[in-house]
């Protein structure tokens, strides 16, 4: 596509249409040769706004009528009025569930044992602990399993097996 100059006659045309309420699209092909991106950016740096509002915009929009949010599963984690499932495993970890079997005792990180961000490496454990920006927040620090970036303890938290899910989503 050539480019097109904006002369006097040019900007004068796009007031017009602009003030007359038609698109952005709708005066590209009006004034040719000029694309809708071009005429927006030539809006902006005008300065232009107070479009005449057409009937069909001036008038109030009705509403849709909401319909109340599903009680949150028990299992899951509610954000706003979304109830999202818990995260799951990838099913290639299928030798760390033999790993995973015991049942944990305790979720407490000794306080020598924690990190920041800075300390962490690819034997440390990646679970977060606290509120980020916070002052106390820290990672967990434990011995990571090989190939999993968490402890044994945060692991069972964040991996479910593959039976469990399955039972999970059948009872839904």
């Amino acid at each position: 596509m050539t480019t097109m100059s904006w002369n006097d006659e040019r900007i004068e045309q796009l007031k017009k249409l602009w003030a007359d309420g038609l698109s952005a699209s709708q005066i590209a092909a009006e004034l040719g040769g000029i694309t809708r991106n071009a005429v927006i950016g030539k809006v902006h740096r005008l300065g232009l706004s107070g479009r005449a509002k057409t009937a069909t915009a001036a008038a109030p929009r009705s509403r849709k009528q909401r319909t109340p949010a599903p009680a949150p599963r028990q299992n899951g984690f509610v954000r706003g009025n979304v109830v999202l499932a818990p995260r799951v495993a990838p099913e290639e970890v299928p030798e760390v569930e033999t790993e995973l079997a015991a049942e944990p005792v305790e979720n407490v990180v000794p306080i020598g044992q924690r990190c920041s961000i800075l300390e962490l490496n690819e034997a440390t454990c990646r679970w977060p602990l606290g509120e980020p920006g916070r002052p106390d927040f820290s990672y967990c620090g434990g011995r990571a399993i090989s190939g999993l970036p968490y402890c044994a303890f945060h692991a069972r938290i964040a991996y479910q097996p593959v039976a469990d899910r399955r039972r999970d989503r059948r009872a839904s």
